[in-house]
C-alpha cells in the first residue's frame, strides 16, 4: 500500500475473490493461487516491519528485496485486474439483436484464452515469488486494523494560539504598529508595504497571517493569496478578486480589473510565498496606491525579493523560552508555560528544542511526535538521539528533513501510502479533501473500515489523521468553517517527494531532474510544460502506469491517453481540453476508477465512457456539459458523481446502485427520474434543483435511510408549504439545505435527534421560542440559517437566545423575526459572522430603537467579526432609519473586536 508495501494491501483480497468468485478456473490453479495469497500475506508483514527503518539505515540488501516485492505486486495486480475485466465481458443486458448475438459468441470464443492466459501468468507469478523468497526466508506478518479519527478538536483552537500567542506578539504587534501609525492621519497619504523574510519554516506565513487577522477588520476589503514558485496568474488573480469583491467574475480577470475595484476603497492584501520578483511587479500592478490608503505584506524566502519589494522585515528563530512554550502546548496544552510539567522530561526536551534551533514548523512537527510517546522517558531519549544535529549548526534542508522524516517513519503505513501520494501536487497546491479521498479510494490504499463505513468516510478518517499529526495544514472555508482540503508545506513536499522518487512511487516532471532508479513509470505528474520531455517518453515505460496527473502548463507534454493501459486515476483538473485535445480513447482505459475533468472546457463526454467498467469517480464540473450521454448508466460500480446544476442526466440513473454522491437537475423533461432516487439507497450525498415542487419527491427520500448530506431548490416556482412535513430525517443527519424549496409548518419532531447536524439552512413558518432552544442545543451545529414568516402570519413577540445556546455555532442568518432576536451573555460563544433583518412594522413614530433593544446583545458575541444586516422599512422615516443604523454603528464601534458593519436598505 505504497513505497512501503506496493499493491499487496489491495491485491490480496483480489486473489481471494478470484479463488470464492465464478471464474471457471482452470484445474488446480485454485490451490496456486491459495499459495500466492499466504506468500504474498508473509511479504506484507515483512515489508510492514522493514518500513518503520529510515531508507538510509537499511542494509542494501533489505532495499533491493524490498524494492523487488513492491514492483512484483504491480505486476500481480494488473495482471489479476486484467482478467477480471476480461471474464466479465461486456454487459450483453444493455444491447439487443444481432449485436448482442455476436458479441455473445465471440464472448464464447475469447473467455478459454483468457482462462488459459491467467494460468500462464499465475504460474509465471509463482515462479517470481519463489524466486523473490529464496532471498528472504523468515517473515514476521503483522497486521492491524485501521481506527476511525476525527479531527482533534483543539486543533483550530492551537493553530490560532500559534499564530497569536506563542513567540510572535511582540513581532506582530510591532509590525501591526508600524503599520497604521499613519491610522489616525485623515489623509494617508502614504501605504505601506511590509516583506518579511526568513526560511521555509519559520513561520513567515504564520506571522502574516497573524497580522492580517488582527487588521483585516479595519479595511473595506482584504485578501490573502498564496503566490508560490511557479504561480498560474490568471487563477491568482481569480483568487483574489473573489477574496475582495465576495463574488466570482466569469471573465478572465485583469489588472485593470481589480484596480478599478480597488481604486475608492481602502483595503490591505498578503501576498504569501513570493519566490521572483518579476511576479511582484505584475501583481504590484494590480494594486493602486489609492492615495495611500492600502496595506501589503508580503513573504519571501529571498532576501533580494525582500528588498526589492521594500520594507524588508527579517524573522528570527523562536527563542528556547517561547520555543519551550510552543512544544508544551502542543504536548500537554500547557498556558503559556515555559516549565516542563514533568521534570524528568525536562532535560531531553531542551536537547529536542537545541537541534530544532528555534524553527515552528520543526518544532510542532516533533511535538506531535512525542505527544503520541506519552511520558516515556526512554523513547524521548530516543527521538532526541534520532535527530541527530538537525538544525543545530546551519540551516540545511536536508537536516530539516532529519527532522520531518521521524514524524514521517512514525506514521503506519497506511497513512505512509496516503502521504506520499500527495508528491503528485505541485508546490503551494490546494488539494480537495474529497478529491484526494476518490483517489486514494480508486488507487486501492482505502479497503473497508468498521461495519457500516464507508470507504470516503475512512479515507476522511486517514485525512484527519495527517491534519493531527501536522503533516498537512488544513484550509478552511471561509463561511462555514469545515475543512475543505489542506496544502503540503514546501519542507514536507520536498521529503515527500524525494522518497516518492527515490522508490519509484511517483515521478513527478517539473522542470527539475529525475533520478528514480527504475525505467518503469508508475504513477506520473507531469506539472511543467516547458521542457522538452519526449528522451522521457523514450527511456520510460508508460504501460505501468497507475495515475497520471496533468497540470494546465503542461497539456502539450501530455502522451496520448491510449498509452496507459492500466491506468486507475486520470485527472486532467483545469486544463483546457475544448480545442486541440481528444478525448476519443478514453473508452479504452478499462482499468480507470477516477476520472477528474473538472474545469476542462469540454462540452460533451464521449459514448465510450460506458465502457470504464470500473470507474468509481467521475468529476465533470465546472465545464459546459448539457447532458451525460445514454451509456453512464451502464457504470455500475460508479459511487461519486460530481456535474454542474445545468448537466442532465439520462433516465436510468436508478441502476447505478453504488451511487453515494449526486446532483440532480429536475424539470419537465426529466421528471420520471424523481422515481428513480428512492432506488439509491446508498446514497450519501444528494442535492436537487427543481424547476417546480414534486409533491412525489418526500416518499422517495424517506427510502434513504443512509443519507448525510440533503441539498433541495426550487428555481422557478414558489416555495412549497409543507411539501417536507412527512420526512423524517435519518438520525446521523450532518447537513440540511432546503430553504429555497419549502417552509416546513413547525419545526420538525426530528430535530431533537439529530445530534451530528452541523449544518441547517432551513424555512419554518411558525417558530415558538422553545424550537430555538432546541435548535440551540444542537451539539454539533456550525452554520444556521433560519428563516420564518412571522411577519406575514402576524407573529409578534421577541425571540431569545439564551447562556449555553448554540456552543459551536460560527455563522447564523436570522430572517422574517419582527423584533430583533437578543443575545444573551453567554450566548453563541463561537459567532463570527451574523446575518440579520430587521423590520420596521410598527405605528408610525413608533420605532424598534425606541427601547434601546436594537442592539440586541451584540456585546454579548465575543467573537463576532462581521455583521450584515437589512432594514426592511414600510412606514418608518427617513429619520428613524438613520437613527437606527447609527446605533448600530455605535454598538460595532464600541464592541471588542470592532466587528464590520454592513447594512442594506430598502
Amino acid at each position: 500500500m505504497e513505497v512501503v508495501t506496493g499493491a499487496l494491501p489491495s491485491l490480496i483480497p483480489k486473489l481471494a475473490d478470484l479463488i470464492a468468485g465464478e471464474y471457471n478456473l482452470q484445474k488446480g490453479l485454485k490451490g496456486e493461487i491459495k499459495f500466492l495469497q499466504e506468500e504474498l500475506e508473509c511479504m506484507k508483514g515483512a515489508l510492514e516491519d522493514i518500513s518503520r527503518t529510515p531508507a538510509d539505515q537499511l542494509p542494501n540488501n533489505d532495499k533491493i528485496w524490498s524494492r523487488n516485492v513492491r514492483e512484483l505486486s504491480y505486476d500481480i495486480e494488473d495482471s489479476i485486474d486484467t482478467f477480471m475485466l476480461q471474464c466479465k465481458g461486456k454487459r450483453l443486458g444493455t444491447q439487443h439483436g444481432l449485436k448482442k448475438i455476436i458479441d455473445r459468441s465471440l464472448n464464447l470464443l475469447v473467455q478459454p484464452k483468457v482462462r488459459h492466459k491467467i494460468a500462464t501468468d499465475i504460474r509465471e507469478i509463482k515462479s517470481r515469488v519463489m524466486e523473490v523468497h529464496e532471498r528472504r526466508r523468515r517473515y514476521e506478518v503483522n497486521l492491524g486494523g485501521d481506527k476511525p479519527v476525527t479531527v482533534d478538536p483543539r486543533l483550530f483552537t492551537q493553530y490560532t494560539e500559534v499564530k497569536e500567542l506563542v513567540g510572535i506578539h511582540e513581532v506582530r504587534d510591532e509590525l501591526i504598529n508600524n503599520m497604521l501609525t499613519e491610522e489616525n492621519n485623515v489623509h494617508m497619504k502614504q501605504g505601506k508595504i511590509v516583506s518579511i523574510v526568513g526560511f521555509g519554516g519559520l513561520g513567515k506565513t504564520t506571522l502574516a497571517n497573524a497580522v492580517y487577522e488582527k487588521i483585516r477588520s479595519r479595511f473595506d476589503c482584504a485578501a490573502f493569496v498564496s503566490v508560490s514558485r511557479n504561480p498560474h496568474m490568471e487563477k491568482l488573480f481569480q483568487d483574489m478578486f473573489y477574496q475582495l469583491a465576495k463574488r466570482n467574475n466569469a471573465r478572465i480577470i485583469v489588472t485593470d480589473e481589480i484596480r478599478e475595484f480597488l481604486q475608492s476603497k481602502r483595503y490591505i492584501i498578503v501576498l504569501d510565498d513570493i519566490w521572483d520578483i518579476s511576479v511582484w511587479k505584475t501583481m504590484r500592478c494590480a494594486l493602486p496606491d489609492n492615495n495611500g490608503r492600502y496595506r501589503i505584506i508580503t513573504t519571501t524566502r529571498n532576501v533580494n525579493v525582500a528588498e526589492e519589494v521594500g520594507g524588508a522585515y527579517e524573522l528570527k528563530p523562536l527563542c528556547l523560552q517561547d520555543s519551550r512554550i510552543l512544544l508544551y502546548k502542543r504536548i500537554f496544552h500547557n498556558e503559556d508555560k515555559d516549565k516542563c510539567p514533568d521534570e524528568q522530561l525536562a532535560e531531553v526536551s531542551d536537547r529536542i528544542l537545541k537541534k530544532c534551533a528555534g524553527v515552528p514548523l520543526a518544532i510542532i512537527t516533533i511535538a506531535s511526535l512525542l505527544a503520541s510517546k506519552g511520558g516515556m522517558i526512554l523513547e524521548w531519549y530516543e527521538v532526541s538521539n534520532s535527530v541527530g544535529t538537525g538544525l543545530e549548526n546551519n540551516q540545511d534542508v536536508r537536516s530539516m528533513r532529519n527532522i520531518l522524516s521521524l514524524s514521517y517513519y512514525d506514521m503506519p503505513s497506511h497513512l505512509r501510502t496516503c502521504f506520499l501520494y500527495l508528491s503528485v501536487f505541485p508546490e503551494d497546491y490546494m488539494i480537495n479533501k474529497v478529491c484526494l479521498i476518490n483517489m486514494w479510494i480508486a488507487e486501492g490504499f482505502i479497503q473497508s473500515g468498521k461495519q457500516g463505513q464507508t470507504l470516503l468516510e475512512v479515507g476522511e478518517s486517514y485525512f484527519n489523521d495527517l491534519i493531527n499529526r501536522s503533516m498537512i495544514q488544513p484550509v478552511y472555508d471561509w463561511y462555514s468553517g469545515v475543512i475543505e482540503g489542506c496544502r503540503v508545506h514546501d519542507m514536507m513536499l520536498d521529503l515527500i517527494c524525494s522518497l516518492s522518487n527515490e522508490e519509484n512511487f511517483v515521478t513527478v516532471l517539473n522542470g527539475t531532474e529525475n533520478t528514480s532508479p527504475s525505467n518503469t513509470t508508475r504513477r506520473l505528474s507531469l506539472q511543467n510544460g516547458k521542457d522538452d520531455h519526449s528522451m522521457t517518453w523514450a527511456t520510460k515505460s508508460l504501460q505501468k502506469v497507475r495515475s497520471v496527473f496533468v497540470f494546465p502548463s503542461a497539456l502539450d507534454s501530455m502522451p496520448a491517453l491510449d498509452s496507459f493501459r492500466v491506468t486507475r486515476v486520470l485527472d486532467l483538473q483545469g486544463c483546457n481540453l475544448s480545442e486541440s485535445y481528444s478525448l476519443k480513447h478514453l473508452g479504452k482505459l478499462f482499468h480507470l476508477r477516477y476520472l477528474g475533468l473538472r474545469g476542462t472546457g469540454i462540452a460533451e463526454i464521449p459514448e465510450e465512457i460506458g465502457n470504464m467498467s470500473s470507474l468509481q469517480t467521475l468529476d465533470v464540473k465546472s465545464n459546459k456539459i448539457s447532458c451525460l450521454p445514454p451509456t453512464v448508466i451502464r457504470l455500475r460500480n460508479l459511487m461519486f458523481l460530481y456535474i454542474d446544476w445545468s448537466t442532465r442526466l439520462p433516465n436510468g440513473i436508478g441502476n447505478i446502485t453504488c451511487l453515494e454522491t449526486l446532483l440532480l437537475r429536475i424539470d419537465d423533461s426529466t421528471m420520471d427520474i424523481t422515481e428513480e432516487i428512492g432506488q439509491l439507497l446508498e446514497l450519501r450525498l444528494l442535492r436537487i434543483v427543481l424547476d417546480k415542487w414534486n409533491n412525489k419527491l418526500v416518499e422517495h427520500l424517506n427510502k434513504l435511510q443512509k443519507i448525510k448530506n440533503l441539498y433541495i431548490e426550487v428555481i422557478n416556482g414558489q416555495r412549497s408549504i409543507g411539501g417536507l412535513d412527512a420526512w423524517v430525517a435519518p438520525r446521523h443527519l450532518w447537513r440540511l439545505n432546503t430553504v429555497r424549496s419549502c417552509w416546513f409548518s413547525t419545526l420538525p419532531a426530528w430535530m431533537t435527534s439529530v445530534l451530528h447536524l452541523s449544518f441547517l439552512w432551513i424555512a419554518v413558518r411558525e417558530l415558538q421560542p422553545k424550537d430555538l432552544e432546541i435548535l440551540g442545543r444542537l451539539p454539533a451545529l456550525r452554520s444556521l440559517e433560519l428563516e420564518v414568516d412571522h411577519v406575514n402570519l402576524g407573529i409578534l413577540g421577541r425571540f431569545v437566545v439564551s447562556a449555553g445556546l448554540f456552543p459551536c455555532l460560527v455563522h447564523c442568518k436570522f430572517w422574517g423575526f419582527v423584533e430583533p432576536v437578543v443575545f444573551r451573555q453567554g450566548a453563541m460563544p463561537r459567532i463570527r459572522e451574523l446575518y440579520l433583518d430587521l423590520f420596521f412594522m410598527w405605528e408610525a413614530g413608533e420605532t424598534i430603537s425606541s427601547d434601546g433593544g436594537l442592539v440586541m446583545g451584540m456585546e454579548n458575541l465575543p467573537l463576532l467579526q462581521d455583521v450584515f444586516i437589512e432594514f426592511r422599512s414600510e412606514v418608518a422615516s427617513t429619520e428613524e432609519v438613520d437613527q437606527a443604523k447609527a446605533t448600530l454603528r455605535r454598538a460595532a464601534e464600541i464592541h471588542p473586536n470592532h466587528p464590520r458593519l454592513t447594512i442594506y436598505s430598502d
